[in-house]
């Protein structure tokens, strides 16, 4: 199974930004035990501060390149409809994910517009909604 796991704006700081909210270990660290752990499948990992280098993503792995993706889209959840269009617009599904839960933050974080064109979402499990993702996938095989 070939699974895309796709982080948004500042996720490249984890391990190092706001560690009450975040956690201490960077996603690079979590993203090789997930490769140890789920041996046999194909996992790619990409990140950026950019929103159309993650749309570009998007459509380079949601025709094919990929069987599921896992997106955590950062803050452009609440602000992208480019990112939501992305996400509409490809074949692979999409599951949408939050270390935080973004319902107990901020009011202007409890609205995703990636939600409704997402196969769901998971927040405020830490970096275990990503296994969880992960094992959505491996099981709908």
């Amino acid at each position: 199974m070939k699974i895309a796991i796709v982080n948004g704006p500042n996720l490249n700081l984890l391990g190092k930004r706001q560690p009450e909210i975040y956690g201490h270990q960077s996603f690079e660290a979590f993203f090789d035990a997930l490769v140890k752990e789920y041996e046999g499948n194909e996992l790619t990992y990409f990140q950026s501060n950019s929103e159309g280098a993650l749309v570009d993503h998007l459509h380079s792995k949601g025709f094919g390149e990929a069987d599921g993706i896992i997106l955590n889209a950062g803050a452009y959840t609440h602000t992208s409809v480019a990112l939501a269009d992305a996400v509409a617009g490809i074949e692979t599904p999409v599951l949408e994910v939050h270390i935080s839960n973004i319902y107990a933050r901020e009011a202007f974080r409890h609205h995703s517009y990636l939600a409704p064109v997402c196969a769901g979402t998971i927040a405020g499990l830490g970096l275990k909604g990503y296994r969880l993702a992960l094992e959505y996938f491996i099981d709908k095989k």
